[in-house]
């Protein structure tokens, strides 16, 4: 089992939809990068309390890449909407109803 289908099945297991999991993969010198996309409702089972589980996974990808000699990282993407995505005007904003109280 290759590191991207071990993780293809345990995201469908964690997950909702499984049908809105996907999962790139690139290899440089650095190791392997998967990238792994889900739907925004199941962003929170992959994440996990604490990024508990976030860690966990990547953990386990760890022990698959030893056992193929190779490095692999995890990269979650953030779906549209997330937190990330907080515009600079929204931030002022907010510091601004801060600066009132």
């Amino acid at each position: 089992m290759t590191d991207k289908e071990f993780l293809e099945m345990l995201i469908k297991a964690l997950v909702d939809n499984p049908q809105d999991v996907a999962i790139d993969r690139k290899v440089d010198e650095m190791g392997v990068l998967l990238t792994l996309s889900v739907a925004p409702s199941d962003m929170g089972k992959i994440i996990g309390r604490s990024g508990n589980t976030a860690k966990a996974i990547r953990t386990l990808l760890r022990v698959v890449g030893m056992k193929h000699n190779a490095r692999v990282n995890l990269k979650i993407n953030e779906p549209e909407g997330g937190l990330s995505t907080i515009h600079a005007a929204d931030l002022d904003d907010a510091m601004a109803d801060l600066k009132g109280l």
